[in-house]
């Protein structure tokens, strides 16, 4: 399985939601979500990596199966990604149209089981707002943390650290509100942590600054 793709950016598709990576003399076709594309339009030339999940599209009666790839900025997209494909009614083509929006925005849609904003996704009418907050709301608060304030590229760095960070308080005892409420806290700070590591730094000092 391919899980990471770099190249350089030969071709954003203004119509679809597909781009082109060059490869050396290899150009490769990326399925990207509409809110990445646009985003990768300024980006033409230039050097770039993606976190990819492959599919097979295509009848498999007839024998006709084309192995497509999806590319991402960050692997927790990816992963929110695959979540979304899960809900009924929702294949990669629809959930490729519908993440018109940062994915820490749908995700808190979800979690504050808010159908009328999901339902405004292209794609996703009522009743698939309503099946996706029945089946991920309960696995919606490791996303939520990924609102995006930076540029694209900064953002997917941000909210990884941000998303396993929250992960990481949760294993060591912290309930999901506490650790929302540390990780919200630190993405306050004008700084952002490079890492974990770092990031864990700064939620102790903060725990055990005298007040």
């Amino acid at each position: 399985m391919i899980t990471r793709i770099s190249g350089v950016l030969d071709r954003v598709d203004a119509t679809g939601n597909c781009i082109e990576l060059s490869i050396g003399p290899v150009v490769h076709e990326v399925l990207v979500t509409e809110l990445v594309r646009r985003g990768l339009q300024q980006r033409l030339g230039q050097p770039m990596t993606l976190h990819t999940l492959e599919f097979l599209e295509g009848n498999p009666t007839r024998g006709n199966l084309v192995p497509r790839l999806v590319g991402f900025l960050s692997e927790v997209e990816r992963e929110f990604f695959e979540l979304i494909c899960e809900v009924d009614g929702v294949g990669v083509r629809k959930a490729l149209r519908a993440i018109v929006r940062p994915v820490g925005e749908i995700a808190a849609a979800i979690d504050e089981q808010d159908a009328k904003a999901l339902s405004t996704l292209p794609g996703i009418g009522a009743a698939t707002a309503e099946r996706m907050i029945a089946k991920l709301r309960r696995r919606m608060p490791k996303f939520a943390l990924l609102v995006a304030r930076e540029a694209p590229g900064e953002a997917a760095v941000a909210g990884d650290v941000l998303a396993e960070t929250f992960e990481v308080l949760r294993s060591l005892g912290h309930s999901d509100a506490d650790a929302r409420r540390l990780v919200d806290a630190l993405r306050a700070e004008k700084k952002k942590p490079k890492d974990v590591q770092e990031a864990l730094e700064a939620i102790y000092r903060q725990m055990h600054k005298p007040r």
